[in-house]
């Protein structure tokens, strides 16, 4: 490194106290924040054509940070959620480095004026009940991997958990008895509970006669005993939604991931009558805007709301604005 060059300590600081005790931040959105910083000081070392280990900190203008999530977006193929990840993990930074080290803070102030890209919010994915019925069909249940598969996405339905909140499950955050529920930890390590139907409470409990875990340790583990990993998740799911597909052809035209479990849940919530505000406490929201979006994608519950109204009537009156020449005459004037 480069004699008087804060950015190593001003790095460290930033993962090692601020993020992880300042912040308690969850290690993964440590490890998402670590993963944005290699990808950038790497790519921004090829652009000057050096080692990362001669990066000073005003290497890492505002215009270096535009074109290293340029080209996250198009050299990278990454969505634009992705490059506002990245950009976030940026601006976290200099926001620190705002407050640690006043002496930069006219770089700081440009690096967090670079904007995030909006993008067009389409209607959530979600899985009606018989496709959801299709998919948990799919996995062979007589074998240790197929019943662990099918209790994680029975999981996953009846609560509306996030992948990781799920595969973090482990023993003593369940409660067996009656009235069954779960304590699950989310973003920012937001406690909150849900309810099990007794059905989901006997399949996990079926899991861990035959596969027995430590009440502190992760119930949802591969043939090594190891924690299962989101991706490998992703690809099992992708084989039973496959096979699910040539019983029910609607899944075939579906992207369905472990998070469309959660969409499923909140919609078929919605479509029950059930308050919107208890959804967003199910789902672990942090603004209610978030569990408004489900609201408007069940086709059924519109239909039924459509019926509720019924068809306009015919009426031989002419329109008051058709009537009322004085009023259509004073808006031409405008």
């Amino acid at each position: 490194m480069k004699k008087g060059n804060p950015l190593p300590a001003l790095l460290r600081a930033f993962f090692q106290e601020w993020l992880a005790e300042q912040r308690s931040a969850s290690i993964h959105t440590i490890r998402s924040y670590r993963d944005t910083w290699r990808l950038l000081l790497r790519f921004i070392a090829e652009r000057k054509g050096g080692g990362v280990a001669r990066l000073m900190l005003t290497d890492v203008s505002a215009g270096e940070v535009r074109a290293f999530l340029h080209h996250t977006e198009h050299a990278r193929k990454g969505t634009i959620g992705t490059r506002n990840c990245r950009l976030a993990a940026i601006r976290s930074f200099f926001s620190f480095v705002a407050d640690k080290d006043p002496e930069y803070i006219a770089q700081c102030a440009e690096v967090l004026t670079v904007p995030l890209k909006r993008e067009p919010t389409p209607a959530p994915c979600y899985l009606e009940p018989g496709e959801v019925e299709a998919i948990l069909a799919q996995p062979e249940r007589s074998t240790l991997e197929g019943m662990r598969d099918h209790v994680l996405l029975s999981f996953l339905y009846n609560t509306g958990a996030r992948i990781q909140e799920a595969l973090d499950l482990c023993p003593d955050a369940i409660r067996f008895a009656a009235p069954n529920f779960v304590r699950l930890y989310g973003k920012g390590r937001k406690e909150r509970i849900c309810p099990l139907w007794p059905e989901t409470v006997a399949l996990l409990e079926r899991l861990l006669e035959r596969q027995p875990r430590a009440p502190d340790e992760r119930i949802f583990v591969n043939r090594y005993g190891e924690p299962l990993g989101a991706s490998g998740v992703r690809f099992k799911l992708g084989a039973y939604v496959e096979e699910a597909g040539k019983a029910v052809p609607t899944l075939r035209s579906k992207h369905v991931t472990p998070h469309s479990f959660r969409h499923a849940t909140a919609v078929h919530l919605v479509a029950a009558g059930v308050d919107i505000t208890v959804i967003r406490s199910w789902l672990g929201h942090v603004s209610l805007d978030t569990t408004n979006h489900y609201a408007q994608a069940n086709l059924e519950t519109k239909r039924k709301a459509l019926e509720q109204v019924g068809a306009p009537t015919a009426s031989n009156v002419r329109p008051s604005w058709k009537r009322d020449a004085s009023l259509m005459e004073w808006l031409d004037t405008l």
